[in-house]
């Protein structure tokens, strides 16, 4: 059993929950999985906007803060991200990492990214060679986005 906890995350927030409790921005432990040899898969929701509220995110701010999130990942944990998905409803990401799921130490690296968006020059693999839609970015909404999650960092942990 994963000691989620022990892990810096509030055991009432993991899971599936109530989409009309939920806070935005912020990040939960979604799931934990071990596996046969004993890895752990983990996945973080990054909720960057409340389900049904009204304000989504558009398909361009997704997209860039997509590109920053797996760039910035990529770098800063490469032993251990796998993938960032963007959520179907619009309202944030999921960030999948293998045998790493401390807290600290994911939203430490969520912090420098975002801080680093602010100081970017280009969002990355946004070039017509690495991007399917290499045409639908925006350094500036990304900024605006990571501006507005910056912004509640002393509540990230509070997802409900």
């Amino acid at each position: 059993m994963i000691n989620v906890e022990a892990l810096g995350w509030d055991p009432k927030t993991v899971g599936e929950l109530d989409h009309r409790l939920l806070k935005a921005p912020s990040i939960k432990l979604r799931s934990a999985r071990s596996g046969e040899n004993g890895d752990v898969v983990y996945c973080v929701d990054l909720r960057i906007r409340r389900p049904n509220a009204g304000e989504y995110l558009s398909a361009t701010e997704l997209h860039s803060v997509e590109h920053f999130l797996l760039e910035g990942l990529q770098h800063n944990l490469p032993a251990h991200f796998v993938s960032v998905g963007i959520m179907g409803c619009q309202t944030g990401f999921y960030l999948t990492f293998l045998n790493e799921g401390r807290a600290k130490r994911i939203l430490r690296v969520l912090e420098d990214i975002l801080t680093g968006i602010g100081s970017a020059t280009t969002v990355p693999y946004a070039r017509i060679d690495q991007c399917g839609n290499f045409r639908n970015h925006s350094l500036e909404l990304a900024r605006k986005v990571a501006r507005e999650v910056l912004e509640s960092k002393s509540t990230w942990l509070d997802a409900v």
